[in-house]
């Protein structure tokens, strides 16, 4: 120590000005973990201070910050090249040269700063002169091995995680449903409500073919999904978002399938600086590691294709679909399954007349360049058309339609139901529970006897709030009298009659559309006078 506070390299004009010490660590995992780090990266303000300093200021804005490659700008960093810049700082501190920078960039910009402006670096061994071509060889040295360093590690930890990937072992956290038995396969969550909450949700979307309309009914309906907290590994329940449906129904591990690599980090440039940046998410057979069949799934691997194929015809915004295919409400029929036969483009629909529900297809053709429309045609006839060859195709199946009919009216309701009772089954074991911790405490103890009490009531009357609404499902539950079920019978028989009716809502028709037909391809003759489909 008597040989540091007497270095030769250290002259009073360095003690005249102020010492920086810089400290960083990569994470925030390490900065909540790794406290041993922090506490001999602060020892180096003692050292500086035994070097004769007397204004020592810990820069430490940088704590959690990674220092490599495309990293986010440091404002640490950036505040200690400033102030060496100024002339304010008569040495730079730091317990590893690695804390200052792992790129050769910052490393080059620092000990230039600090030659120009004749201020000392020093580490918990040494302290440097720029000034001095050994010093300044050897925190050169000091800083590649560094960079190098943090290259190896780095493609070290991507090849072992990789190799993990390939092997179908690689998870940060399992999806939603999903749990590790004793030897660690992949199965189905023991939990039997979170199962079939996710099982429901793939119901919904089969039957109302819509992610926002899946959202809705859950919303309208109260029903809560489990989701993973940000913090914890303890599953909560609420109300889902529509980022949450989305991000289930489009997982292609609920499939069984196993990804890896399905949104890539790409380095750019951007504003004169290095940025990590996500790419758009790869199609689960284009990513790096693919494995079918990995684990038991909720749904098989074509049920998961059929619906990544609703949810792209759904996207107003997805590349390559020229058409607004989702199903609405508008009085055409045939939106999203004409193609035009001469340009290849999906046809458009357009509404006019009076109350603006009649339907106009066309294909814009070169019309965003000043052309014309390459095609277009009125939609009522073609829809007409087109609905009585598919009534040909479909009619003979209206018996067995009008029984699906009388089992899904007789079962409505049942899917809240049965997720409000399980509901219902979780609270009387948590109530249960929270009794048990009553029931244990001393009760001279008041302060955690009123706290325990207040738990056990909560329970008591979220149990009690489910009752009400179970009751009042099986109220409003309505049963078909004997008449209606006949009637719903001679439906099928006569399915044309019920095809036609006004009571026959379009968007039903255009389920019906989309569920037997793939695409029509349509061309007209050179006097646009005849159309062929």
């Amino acid at each position: 120590m008597t040989e540091l506070l007497h270095n030769p390299k250290i002259k009073p004009e360095h003690l005249a000005r102020k010492a920086i010490v810089y400290l960083r660590q990569s994470s925030e995992k390490q900065v909540r973990q790794n406290k041993e780090s922090q506490l001999l990266q602060y020892a180096m303000a003692e050292r500086v201070r035994a070097l004769g300093w007397q204004e020592v200021e810990i820069i430490k804005n940088d704590l959690g910050s990674s220092a490599g490659l495309a990293a986010a700008q440091r404002e640490g960093f950036e505040r200690v090249l400033s102030s060496v810049a100024l002339g304010e700082v008569g040495i730079v501190g730091s317990r590893k040269v690695s804390r200052l920078s792992r790129t050769d960039k910052d490393w080059c910009r620092l000990l230039e700063v600090c030659q120009i402006f004749g201020t000392l670096i020093a580490d918990e061994q040494q302290v440097y002169d720029l000034n001095n071509l050994d010093d300044q060889l050897v925190l050169g040295i000091k800083g590649t091995l560094s960079v190098v360093e943090l290259k190896v590690i780095r493609q070290r930890m991507l090849a072992g995680q990789e190799a993990k990937a390939r092997r179908g072992e690689l998870f940060k956290r399992l999806p939603i449903g999903y749990a590790r038995d004793p030897v660690g396969k992949i199965m189905f969550h023991p939990d039997r409500r979170i199962c079939e909450a996710i099982q429901l949700v793939f119901a919904k979307f089969r039957e109302l073919w819509s992610v926002r309309q899946t959202f809705q009914w859950f919303r309208d309906h109260d029903l809560e999904l489990p989701v993973n907290p940000i913090q914890g590994t303890r599953l909560i329940w609420k109300v889902p978002s529509q980022s949450l449906i989305r991000d289930i129904l489009r997982n292609p591990f609920y499939a069984g399938a196993y990804v890896w690599g399905r949104r890539p980090v790409t380095t750019l440039l951007v504003g004169g600086r290095l940025e990590k940046r996500q790419s758009a998410m790869r199609p689960a057979e284009e990513c790096r590691v693919f494995i079918r069949d990995h684990h038991v799934g909720y749904i098989d691997w074509a049920t998961y294709e059929e619906n990544q194929r609703m949810i792209r015809r759904n996207s107003v915004n997805w590349e390559g679909d020229e058409s607004m295919a989702a199903i609405r409400a508008g009085q055409g029929l045939l939106v999203g399954l004409l193609r035009c036969g001469h340009c290849g483009r999906k046809l458009h629909v357009r509404y006019w007349g009076g109350r603006g529900t009649h339907a106009r297809y066309l294909c814009k053709g070169d019309y965003d360049d000043g052309g014309q429309y390459c095609i277009g045609f009125g939609g009522s006839s073609v829809d007409r058309c087109v609905g009585q060859e598919l009534l040909k195709a479909i009619a003979p199946l209206g018996v067995e339609a009008s029984l699906r009919a009388l089992e899904e009216l007789s079962a409505v309701g049942t899917a809240q139901c049965t997720a409000l009772s399980r509901k219902l089954e979780q609270l009387v074991y948590e109530a249960r529970k929270a009794f048990e911790q009553y029931d244990a405490v001393d009760a001279r103890n008041r302060l955690a006897a009123s706290e325990l009490e207040r738990r056990w009531n909560g329970k008591l009357e979220e149990i009690e709030a489910v009752k009400q609404r179970l009751s009042s499902l099986e109220t409003e539950r309505y049963s078909l009298s004997p008449e209606e079920e006949i009637r719903i019978r001679s439906m099928g028989d006569h399915f044309a009659g019920v095809w036609q009716s006004n009571h026959c809502p379009p968007t039903l028709k255009k389920m019906i559309f989309r569920t037997a037909i793939e695409e029509i391809i349509v061309r007209t003759d050179q006097d646009k006078k005849t159309l062929s489909c």
